[in-house]
């Protein structure tokens, strides 16, 4: 088994020395999708943008319902580093809703399609409250903790109004700061932004007549907006990457992966993980 891994991971490091890198000025493409969580990858991405004398422009292609606050202001920032250093334009396909749209007026310009989902600008916190399971089944939980909001909400007992002001003052807190940077990226007042923050979701055509896109249209318009900024609209147009694994990281990930699968460990853990903390995610 190790000679097999060891015959992949070689293969790989080949393939990944061949991978070709344009040697002339290109625009970049970074694809944002899926559910944002911080990703120290994805910020290696972003400051080697700002650093490469190739890339030109940047155009960020977004299709996302959201994800952690927390996610959405480490993009947030990323974008708003790179904007210092390069014109850079979203492109909101399918759907860019709260953290995602929080990710794209980060950028100099916002591209959308008439029926693309936009908004669902606030923030979230989930609890469960399984009491009633419990004791349908006869299971009680005790517990020692410092201190009165420590391990709140707790899903064995409803939430007390103490642990739902707190939690609303967290909640109400992360809002404030989402709503300020809507409000100033987008020259909204903040009267105006308050009134698009219910969490609503729009559509483009909508969210250009209420100030949050800027332009109807897709990647062809965003180049040639790229164009008025002194990006040449013939250049190539070039998705960028997180770094790919070293030789040495995937020999000993794949290994690891393979003890885990021998001991029985990989089938302990959750196919998934949740969100934890403040979300800014659009639900159905």
């Amino acid at each position: 088994m190790l000679a097999i891994i060891a015959t992949i991971v070689a293969l790989g490091a080949r393939l990944n020395s061949e991978f070709f890198t344009p040697e002339k000025d290109y625009t970049a493409l970074v694809i944002i999708e899926g559910v944002i969580v911080t990703d120290p990858s994805r910020l290696a991405v972003f400051k080697s943008l700002e650093e490469e004398e190739r890339v030109k422009g940047v155009i960020i292609r977004i299709n996302s319902p959201g994800g952690t606050t927390a996610g959405g202001e480490e993009l947030y920032e990323a974008i708003n580093r790179l904007r210092e250093q390069k014109p850079v334009v979203a492109v909101i396909n399918e759907l860019g809703a709260s953290a995602a749209y929080m990710s794209a007026i980060a950028t100099d310009r916002i591209f959308a399609r008439r029926l693309s989902i936009v908004g669902s600008i606030g923030v979230l916190f989930q609890s469960v409250d399984a009491s009633g399971l419990m004791d349908t089944i006869g299971i009680d939980f005790d517990k020692v903790a410092s201190g009165p909001l420590k391990a709140e909400p707790d899903l064995d007992e409803a939430m007390s109004d103490e642990v739902r002001a707190s939690l609303q003052s967290l909640v109400d807190d992360s809002f404030n700061w989402f709503v300020d940077i809507v409000a100033d990226r987008r020259g909204l007042t903040r009267t105006e932004t308050m009134a698009l923050s219910d969490g609503r979701i729009i559509n483009g055509r909508v969210a250009l007549n209420v100030g949050l896109i800027d332009e109807i249209g897709g990647q062809r318009e965003a180049i040639d907006w790229l164009e008025g900024q002194d990006v040449e609209k013939d250049l190539p147009v070039w998705q960028v990457y997180p770094r790919a694994e070293s030789f040495e990281e995937r020999f000993i990930r794949l290994l690891g992966e393979q003890a885990s699968s021998v001991v029985g460990i990989n089938r302990a853990l959750p196919a998934k993980l949740p969100l934890d903390g403040l979300i800014s995610f659009w639900q159905l």
